[in-house]
């Protein structure tokens, strides 16, 4: 069972066609658990993000992954999203979670370190992300983040997700800290050919390696 133990997110790389987009992260899906994924606009107009949604969720959906729209609540609800992931502070995460929850699952927040992850948590969002969702830029996790998921999940029950790097293999120390959820964006879909065998082989390393939760 892959719910006792830390549990892959993908974030939907910026791919301007919206079914070729929908393509590639398909194709990730067919490699294995994904808890769910992440739906960035990458500066989009309305219409266009919309249209990249529609596209993008049914395929997440049927894979058995939730569909997280990132900071439009509007696109969310009008293409049946799972839920709304928000990057700003504490205070519009408090507000996404008053407005949309439980409707919707509702997390995010960026938190940048202790105190500010304390105050996410005071919302009682879904879960809290630990990192920027382009802060794969080095092959491992950084080093703030996995620290800041570590201390979280050793104390806190609201879930967490820290951002891994390019290398898949930084999943799996992300996965020794004791959070329940990695994030991986360039790690999969830098070699779109590739990403479901790296789904699978991220998921065979977590299998084998990531700490077991206590039930």
């Amino acid at each position: 069972m892959t719910e006792d133990r830390c549990r892959l997110v993908l974030i939907v790389p910026d791919i301007a066609d919206p079914a070729e987009c929908a393509r590639i992260v398909g194709d990730a899906l067919r490699g294995g658990d994904v808890a769910s994924v992440i739906i960035p606009s990458y500066g989009r107009d309305d219409a266009t993000f919309q249209k990249a949604a529609e596209a993008l969720v049914p395929v997440i959906q049927a894979a058995g992954a939730a569909a997280l729209v990132v900071d439009d609540s509007r696109t969310a609800g009008r293409v049946k999203a799972d839920g709304l992931h928000v990057t700003g502070n504490a205070a519009a995460l408090a507000e996404a979670v008053e407005k949309h929850a439980p409707k919707l699952i509702v997390g995010g927040g960026n938190a940048m370190d202790r105190d500010h992850a304390l105050q996410i948590g005071e919302a009682q969002p879904d879960y809290v992300f630990f990192g920027k969702l382009d802060g794969d830029i080095k092959p491992e996790a950084h080093s703030k983040n996995v620290a800041l998921g570590e201390w979280w999940s050793a104390m806190i029950e609201i879930p967490c997700i820290v951002m891994g790097g390019t290398d898949p293999a930084s999943a799996v120390v992300v996965a020794a800290s004791g959070v329940e959820f990695v994030a991986l964006g360039k790690a999969v879909f830098e070699d779109p050919a590739n990403a479901a065998v790296i789904v699978a082989r991220v998921n065979a390393e977590l299998d084998e390696k990531a700490p077991r939760f206590e039930a």
